[in-house]
């Protein structure tokens, strides 16, 4: 049986912890080689991983910089494998993430699901969470601009919507080895979606995004993308790292972009196989099954951001961190 097949039979009985994608057996090989897969790309070991963990506890539990910093290990594998493994760029990671809640409060504060405007622009469907990973284990994300009203909502509100999915998915161990496929139609897109973005801030939130959120971004697949928001795009690709833009692809019709991504994970206003009602209503339930979690991440605290190393001077950033016991590779900037 297709993925497609099981999803119409089951479409009204979704919820957070279903994992239909393992009754698709090219997924389901695929989530079978997690341990695998994390080794590869990740050079996760049980040891490696165990001694990660406890040099970062030990790490959190010394630094007089930082406050009520969870240290669950599903938070601390957040940071370590998105630099895999390297510890001390982990480290500069979760410093740069407290760094940008403090300092971004009104984007990363409060992040509630049932907050009104976040309420009201999740069931507008403009970000939703396919119950269907792709064919390489991937959680996929679909935006639809043409669903976020840009003449009653601002940047500010399209960020916290963001960011409250994101950390919502951050905690999946699974997430956090795999990575992320972002799938955007730009149709329905105006140029008050343009305007409501102050480009300074625009700029800063792509830079500092990428180097303070852990996440593994794998693929971002764009259709219908008008000049407006080309412009966003374009000027967006000059703030982030090559590695990052490189991953970039912009199609100019429905078919091109299922070429690139599984039609099975998809909502059927993209030509997908899921409703893009029961994508809403699977979205809600993983929200509110993380709600608490969610909120909590306001306890805690960064008092000084003098332990951040820039980039410009990371020369000396393994001096400035906790040693790295047993055999660590040599810190490399993923």
């Amino acid at each position: 049986m297709t993925t497609a097949s099981v999803l119409l039979a089951v479409s009204t009985t979704w919820s957070a912890n279903s994992d239909i994608c393992e009754k698709d057996e090219r997924v389901g090989r695929c989530l079978k080689k997690i341990a695998e897969v994390a080794a590869e790309e990740l050079r996760e070991t049980p040891a490696t991983k165990e001694q990660a963990i406890r040099i970062m506890r030990d790490w959190i539990q010394k630094n007089n910089d930082i406050r009520n910093v969870r240290q669950d290990e599903s938070f601390l594998l957040r940071f370590l494998r998105h630099k895999k493994y390297s510890i001390p760029m982990a480290q500069q990671t979760l410093l740069k993430y407290l760094s940008l809640k403090k300092y971004y409060q009104n984007i990363f504060t409060n992040l509630d699901c049932e907050d009104p405007k976040i309420k009201e622009i999740l069931n507008n469907g403009y970000i939703a969470v396919s119950p269907v990973r792709d064919s390489k284990g991937r959680r996929v994300i679909v935006y639809n601009m043409g669903k976020f009203d840009a003449t009653k909502f601002g940047c500010w509100d399209m960020c916290r919507v963001h960011m409250v999915v994101y950390e919502a998915l951050m905690e999946d161990p699974v997430d956090q080895i795999f990575g992320f496929t972002h799938v955007g139609d730009g149709v329905g897109s105006t140029a008050a979606h343009v305007t409501t973005w102050n480009p300074v801030d625009f700029a800063r939130l792509m830079k500092w995004g990428e180097q303070s959120i852990p996440m593994r971004h794998k693929e971002f697949q764009l259709v219908n993308v008008p000049a407006a928001l080309k412009y966003i795009i374009d000027f967006a690709i000059t703030k982030v790292s090559t590695k990052m833009s490189n991953r970039l692809h912009i199609h100019t019709n429905i078919k091109n972009l299922h070429s690139h991504v599984d039609v099975s994970c998809l909502p059927t206003v993209y030509g997908g196989h899921i409703p893009l009602q029961d994508m809403i209503e699977y979205t809600r339930n993983l929200l509110m099954e993380k709600r608490q979690m969610t909120l909590a991440l306001d306890k805690m605290e960064i008092i000084s951001t003098a332990g951040i190393i820039s980039s410009r001077n990371s020369t000396n950033l393994k001096s400035n961190s906790v040693s790295v016991e047993g055999s660590f590779r040599k810190l490399e900037i993923d």
